[in-house]
């Protein structure tokens, strides 16, 4: 979670992110994940720069899910500190389900990107989005109007993630690579309404506000798993790729605080280069009622300690993500109409 529990070791700990490569996921696993229709067309031109990755799949994945045919009327509806963490000290998720999901990840390659068709482009440029639930929400989500949800978890409720039916950074439309340099930010926000019982009797409840690269694994928090980063209600810490504790990066929110995260994709003089060629510069910025309160960029202290940044690095598709524990209640806005945080 990045919650809140003395566990002990032997269940609690977030084991290092190596997989289990002899676990191969189930069928129950496959199911969890967002669902797309076939009906929905698309083209399999994949950004030049994601070609020839070691792991990426030949095929595409498949297409997105169009809103439109789904539901016809949505009318209704400083720089951050280096300290990191071995373990949460606030809580941590069991560690069966960390190596469920290290076996997840290592059996099944992150999907190409293909090119969104029109009207798919248009749902997210109107910021018309919703949160897909997983099958470990228990709870309930409804509309507020287009791009606003308000949503709650029950008590004791496990990790669990909801993710944007559509994404909100398409690489073949949205890459500085492609469109000529021109900057591009994805950002939303969440509401901390309400705090019940957490997952198990000595935890807390929270949630983690993040982004993550598709597929990913449905019972797990944005920022703990490859091609993910998150930052935590209960502690404050940031995640990326990281299965252990985390790093300090804010405090804790509190029941009636408004946080966004951002992430802007961008050229500069040093274009992050590897052998694979060259990619964009990748800064990720946190918002609490409205005000900017830090941020970081993606490629600092990129080591073997800290984690990939695979998936991040604006060559895959990604996907707003809401990590929940516990009993929660919640509001999510991808519209910039009710954002508190205004862009300059």
């Amino acid at each position: 979670m990045g919650s809140t529990m003395n566990a002990t070791p032997q269940d609690s700990l977030k084991p290092p992110p190596q997989p289990l490569k002899d676990h191969m996921p189930d069928d129950s696993i496959k199911k969890g994940l967002p669902s797309y229709h076939d009906s929905q067309s698309s083209s399999s031109k994949a950004l030049p720069l994601a070609q020839g990755f070691a792991g990426v799949p030949e095929t595409n994945p498949p297409p997105y899910h169009n809103w439109q045919d789904a539901v016809p009327d949505t009318s209704t509806f400083p720089p951050a500190p280096v300290i990191s963490y071995f373990n949460s000290n606030a809580g941590n998720a069991l560690s069966t389900d960390a190596e469920r999901a290290h076996a997840f990840c290592n059996n099944t390659p992150l999907w190409r990107p293909v090119k969104p068709s029109p009207a798919v482009l248009q749902s997210v440029q109107q910021h018309d989005l919703r949160p897909m639930l997983s099958t470990e929400f228990r709870g309930e989500l409804s509309p507020i109007s287009p791009g606003r949800w308000k949503g709650s978890t029950r008590n004791m409720n496990k990790d669990c993630v909801a993710l944007t039916h559509l994404p909100l950074y398409f690489p073949v439309e949205d890459s500085p690579l492609v469109s000529g340099g021109a900057k591009k930010t994805i950002y939303f926000e969440v509401t901390l309404l309400r705090l019940g019982d957490g997952p198990r009797p000595a935890d807390s409840s929270g949630f983690s506000i993040g982004f993550v690269a598709q597929p990913y694994p449905s019972w797990r928090s944005p920022g703990w798993e490859r091609g993910s980063l998150g930052v935590f209600s209960d502690d404050g810490c940031r995640f990326v790729n990281d299965s252990w504790g985390g790093r300090d990066f804010t405090h804790e929110f509190k029941v009636g605080e408004t946080v966004g995260l951002g992430m802007t994709f961008s050229l500069s003089d040093m274009v992050v280069s590897r052998n694979m060629g060259k990619k964009p510069i990748v800064d990720i910025f946190f918002t609490r009622n409205g005000r900017h309160e830090g941020g970081w960029n993606l490629h600092e202290q990129v080591d073997a300690d800290a984690g990939s940044v695979e998936g991040l690095e604006g060559d895959y598709d990604i996907y707003g993500a809401v990590g929940l524990f516990g009993g929660v209640d919640f509001a999510v806005c991808f519209n910039p109409t009710g954002w508190l945080w205004k862009p300059t």
